[in-house]
């Protein structure tokens, strides 16, 4: 069976108040044409479809029309899994017909019920996990002691791989877990919601060790956890600069008669990549028509140590898509003139000096610098 495992596309999604849907639409276009190219059996998608509980309209827009060209289209059944994104009951909507039509989403149990599809070796389980809160497994479960998220993981899994050995003869039926968590000792990024504080929302790889392959979402960096078959296939985008050295893609797993898998990651390239650049303000203006890549969305570090006029606007003339922009340099002198309140007098006379001949386009001659000290210093001794 060849498995097509993606998660976290987090639809809808806003990156500095700057909607990413088109950038989403260009990623879910590429996964469209691995489907059908790389003759897709099944698509998993590991939880957090959409970026919250109540997503836009144009984000459900968005969902619809891709699930109707891999369903309709393609004939690829699709099975999802709510993360803690998701409201699971909305994306669940439909569920029980939408499932004639092979489009499965889990719904919120603590008794396994798997989505069993063939291939011509027979029978693959499908155990989805959907996101919850340990209250709510326990109450689901009606086991008192599950209080943490390492304790529903446990109980979960092993009810599955338990039903999974008791529902076929030879007890040794391939099955795929779909969870959406944070498995110790994954690699963690800016744009993921914390599950709880303090790192009590982790759980061990050992839980998903027996499957013969385990979906995970959550984590936006491609990576494996524990066994080479326990895997994030990472985030859809980029969603924070954290993220600006990741490389996105999806993951396919050819899986034989035994449950072995062979693991490719698919790469996906963005419409506009998310970079960090640094350098003095001039410095970047001036290389950026050589910059192939200006259009992308960018973090800038601003290295100039004294006052700049007009950054963003001068910035977004020639790199249309700047978002944020840091002055580190800025920031230490600013630290020292915290900790140094005489530098901090001595530096005022240069920064209005600074602002004077940006503003002007010429320098403080003698008798402006002259009347500026005395108002500075009238200043001073208005405030003590």
């Amino acid at each position: 069976m060849r498995i097509l495992h993606t998660a976290d596309w987090h639809l809808g999604r806003l990156l500095h108040q700057v909607s990413l849907l088109d950038d989403q639409r260009y990623a879910l276009d590429q996964i469209l044409i691995l489907l059908k190219s790389q003759r897709v059996d099944v698509l998993v998608i590991a939880g957090d479809v959409y970026d919250r509980a109540v997503p836009p309209a144009d984000a459900v827009e968005l969902l619809d029309g891709f699930i109707d060209q891999v369903s309709a289209q393609l004939g690829i059944p699709v099975v999802m899994i709510a993360g803690n994104h998701d409201s699971v009951s909305r994306l669940g909507f439909a569920a029980r017909q939408l499932a004639k039509a092979g489009i499965y989403i889990f719904q919120p149990s603590a008794e396994p019920e798997p989505i069993v599809l063939n291939d011509a070796h027979g029978e693959v389980a499908f155990y989805g996990f959907p996101y919850l809160e340990p209250v709510q497994i326990r109450e689901l479960s009606a086991d008192p002691t599950v209080r943490t998220h390492e304790q529903a993981a446990a109980l979960l899994t092993n009810r599955a791989l338990e039903h999974n050995r008791e529902s076929n003869s030879d007890g040794n039926r391939r099955c795929v877990a779909i969870a959406h968590c944070f498995v110790s000792g994954g690699e963690a990024c800016d744009s993921e919601r914390p599950l709880s504080v303090g790192g009590t929302d982790q759980v061990s790889a050992d839980h998903f060790k027996g499957f013969s392959y385990t979906a995970l979402g959550h984590l936006h960096q491609p990576q494996q956890q524990g066994a080479a078959h326990v895997r994030y296939s990472g985030s859809l985008a980029k969603y924070s600069f954290s993220e600006a050295k990741h490389k996105k893609s999806v993951t396919l797993i050819d899986m034989d008669a035994n449950g072995d898998c062979d693991i490719q990651l698919l790469p996906l390239e963005p419409r506009r990549d998310l970079r960090i650049i640094e350098g003095e303000l001039e410095t970047l203006l001036a290389d950026a028509p050589t910059d192939d890549s200006a259009a992308d969305y960018l973090l800038v570090r601003l290295l100039d140590e004294h006052a700049l006029l007009d950054v963003m606007s001068r910035l977004r003339s020639v790199y249309p898509n700047v978002l944020q922009i840091e002055r580190p340099g800025l920031l230490n002198r600013g630290v020292d003139r915290v900790e140094h309140s005489e530098s901090l007098k001595r530096e005022e006379l240069p920064l209005f000096a600074d602002f004077f001949e940006q503003m002007r386009g010429e320098v403080l001659n003698d008798e402006q610098r002259q009347i500026l000290t005395e108002t500075l210093e009238q200043l001073r001794q208005g405030d003590r």
